[in-house]
């Protein structure tokens, strides 16, 4: 496929999430960078942006820019905000859109949905990053089962740290869902070593 528009999950915050969205953007030509929900600064946008070196006509305004580094929710409510599902449209673009969601799959957007609610009104096939140690088998197997009781396309999962093939092989047996990348720690984040590890995944990626 030529292009494509991905929605990137994680089973937690922190497990790698901008990364990945870096990772894609950096090996899939044209494609722009979407960030519906900010929460706290500097940005995932500004990160991405700086990580990959691409210039600012590839990454698309937040749809919502919370300053504090809290859930949607929280944050939201905290300014007096209110995020109404409504709001978010897919923004019209022809050659593919990375769209990274702001913490897990289960994180609260509102009083009423979760960002699950947010990725099914966009209707976009999901990646899930997850950590590679301890604990991640319990955490990517519920968020994977929500994934699929709710009929989402699920494109893979990504593992983010020391390769343990341990974990690796339970994910796929008991998740039956394919791990397309395992990324290792890296002593420099390049445009280079981003678009190798795109170049590594395990499926037929975007191009």
């Amino acid at each position: 496929m030529n292009s494509k528009t991905l929605f990137i999950t994680g089973t937690d915050t922190g497990v790698g999430k901008t990364l990945v969205a870096a990772i894609l953007m950096a090996g899939m030509k044209s494609a722009c960078y979407w960030k519906p929900i900010q929460s706290g600064p500097p940005g995932d946008t500004r990160t991405v942006r700086e990580m990959t070196g691409l210039p600012g006509d590839r990454f698309l305004p937040e749809t919502y820019r919370l300053s504090h580094p809290l859930s949607p929710h929280a944050a939201a409510r905290r300014e007096g905000i209110r995020i109404r599902l409504d709001d978010f449209r897919i923004p019209a673009q022809a050659e593919g859109l990375v769209v990274e969601g702001a913490g897990g799959i289960m994180v609260p957007i509102n009083a009423n949905h979760l960002m699950l609610d947010l990725v099914k009104k966009l209707a976009l096939p999901v990646i899930l990053v997850a950590r590679s140690s301890l604990g991640t088998i319990n955490h990517t197997l519920l968020s994977l089962d929500v994934l699929n009781r709710n009929g989402l396309e699920v494109i893979g999962v990504v593992m983010n740290g020391p390769k343990n093939q341990s974990n690796k092989n339970a994910i796929e047996t008991y998740g039956r869902v394919r791990v397309i990348l395992e990324i290792e720690p890296m002593r420099k984040i390049t445009r280079d070593a981003l678009a190798k590890h795109f170049n590594a995944m395990q499926w037929n990626g975007c191009e």
